[in-house]
């Protein structure tokens, strides 16, 4: 008899398993469907593609100076033309996409962990649901360029600073969505009984509640990446981001609108890196929740 309970565990389990392939892998095949998804998927692979390979897809190091080449339009020697001080664009915006790329990356990590866990807990435990809000509320009370401004000011210049405003700018924004989704799944039959079975709040959370907000989450933190790569412009076109030693999209900007009318490729090349990148974002984002969001599916049917 326990032979034969343990193997109706085991073949529970197998179907479980099974079931959850079965789901992933009919995601994915709506996902590459999603005209949007494979076109942003596309655009925004290929900025990281290019960001990665910029030691040997650039000219060498982008601070190296070439005063004679200075104003090069953009050519076969130079693609993306030269700057004032006779700089390669090309390696230039290609190492700018690294530092940009990198920051929205660590903004969306700090997301993932700090705003999962404030939204997790407040959701579940309502004692501490209206503090945190509260909290949150406070901070979504600024415009979310000003707040980061104002904290990148105080902090100093750097692209660890450049992390830290933005973060805390959207890491509530990520936490009121994540709470909204735990106070749905909190109240559904399989909880309770999980709850009544004897299972421990933080087993519930983790286990049970948590997996099953993946779907906004993930949608949240993309379009999250893409608010970061245009604030991280934002402050470093204003001197609040990365030194001017160390190239970013939004310093090639300011560096390039004095300019303009002499070569309106100084700004116009890491414009429009940073325009792709963010389309590609969005793209990735509308995809993800046409084919995440359940709501979506109930209304279309």
């Amino acid at each position: 008899m326990p032979g034969l309970i343990r193997g109706c565990g085991w073949a529970g389990h197998a179907e479980m398993a099974g079931l959850r392939e079965s789901l992933a892998r009919g995601t994915l095949g709506r996902l590459l469907r999603h005209r949007a998804f494979v076109i942003g998927a596309v655009l925004f692979g290929s900025m990281v593609l290019l960001a990665l390979l910029a030691p040997w897809l650039g000219s060498g190091d982008p601070n190296k100076l070439a005063v004679r080449m200075r104003f090069k339009p953009p050519s076969w020697d130079f693609p993306l033309g030269t700057d004032n001080l006779g700089r390669s664009v090309l390696s230039r915006v290609l190492h700018g996409g690294q530092l940009s790329l990198m920051i929205g990356f660590w903004v969306v990590v700090l997301n993932a962990s700090f705003g999962v866990f404030l939204g997790a807990i407040a959701g579940y435990f309502s004692r501490l649901d209206g503090p945190l809000m509260r909290l949150a509320d406070a901070l979504m009370a600024f415009p979310s360029v000003l707040l980061a401004i104002g904290i990148a000011a105080a902090l100093g210049p750097s692209p660890t600073t450049v992390v830290i405003a933005l973060s805390v700018v959207y890491i509530p924004r990520t936490a009121r969505i994540l709470r909204a989704s735990v106070l749905v799944v909190r109240e559904l039959d399989y909880v309770h009984s999980a709850r009544v079975s004897g299972a421990s709040h933080w087993h519930i959370l983790f286990r049970h509640i948590l997996p099953n907000c993946m779907a906004p989450l993930i949608v949240q933190l993309s379009f999250v990446f893409a608010y970061a790569v245009l604030s991280e412009a934002v402050l470093s076109f204003l001197g609040l981001g990365a030194p001017p030693t160390q190239p970013s999209w939004g310093i090639l900007i300011a560096e390039g609108r004095g300019y303009i009318r002499e070569a309106w490729w100084l700004t116009f090349m890491p414009g429009a890196a940073i325009a792709v990148t963010v389309l590609g974002v969005n793209l990735l984002g509308d995809g993800l929740r046409d084919v995440l969001d359940p709501r979506l599916k109930i209304e279309q049917g």
